[in-house]
């Protein structure tokens, strides 16, 4: 087993564990890509063409784009979260690929890092995917919308981290399914992605504000409806926050486990 080295990150062993995930990539993008892109996009045709014959407006935003921007959110957080819980889980306890990796000059950190920038600049990417199925139905391109990648990406990270963090404390993969019962699923329903959190009951509209995800809605949907303002910056703080202490813990608790 590894060593424990300084920490660092050399850029040349991240490339070189992100070039081996490109190389996997390719073998099952296209599923990937279809659950990525397919699951958010039915969340917006039934949501937004579905209640928007009901709600034509959340304040001045027609319902439609309202939807297919908080939308974004949720395209991020289940291409990032999925695959840093299942992807490391298996490739750490089955495949044992982990192990493989850290016998080569590449350390924990330099690992886990390069596995979560991977998985969130995919997210990043396919967080546009229900922008490009909102133009169909009156979403107007804006030149703010250029910001939802890096959005993405950052938003993903954390969440990318978070799935890792998970995969190095649970005991085996079905443990999975109450994260994704009693923290995922509310979190992404109590977002703001399709209704304003403003109508929650005051305690859920605190418990609201502290949840990133929401925090990403707000950001791409000012970003993406033109109507960017001073709030903003502390939407975009919050996710660099969650960003790097998921990261953080991650790191450490995943190295607590690989390195004897």
């Amino acid at each position: 087993m590894s060593t424990i080295r300084s920490r660092r990150l050399d850029p040349a062993a991240l490339a070189g564990v992100m070039s081996r995930d490109v190389v996997l990539f390719r073998r099952y993008w296209k599923a990937t890509t279809f659950s990525s892109v397919v699951q958010p996009t039915i969340y917006l045709l039934a949501f937004g063409l579905g209640f928007g014959s009901l709600v034509s407006h959340i304040g001045h935003v027609s319902y439609v784009p309202y939807v297919a921007t908080g939308v974004v959110a949720t395209a991020v957080l289940f291409s990032s979260a999925f695959p840093g819980m299942f992807n490391t889980f298996i490739r750490w306890q089955f495949q044992r690929t982990y192990d493989a990796l850290l016998a080569a000059p590449v350390d924990v950190e330099e690992l886990v890092t390069a596995e979560i920038l991977w998985i969130s600049i995919r997210a990043g990417v396919y967080g546009l995917a229900p922008l490009i199925v909102g133009f169909a139905f009156g979403l107007k391109p804006e030149p703010g919308m250029l910001l939802v990648v890096p959005i993405g990406i950052v938003t993903g990270f954390g969440f990318a981290a978070f799935g890792v963090l998970i995969a190095a404390v649970a005991k085996t993969i079905d443990n999975f399914n109450y994260v994704t019962s009693a923290v995922l699923t509310p979190m992404f329903l109590v977002a703001g992605t399709f209704f304003p959190i403003s109508s929650l009951p005051h305690g859920l509209r605190t418990i609201a504000q502290f949840n990133p995800l929401y925090h990403c809605v707000a950001l791409v949907r000012d970003v993406s409806l033109n109507t960017i303002v001073t709030t903003d910056l502390l939407h975009a703080a919050v996710l660099v926050v969650f960003a790097g202490l998921m990261w953080r813990l991650a790191v450490w608790r995943l190295e607590s486990r690989l390195i004897d």
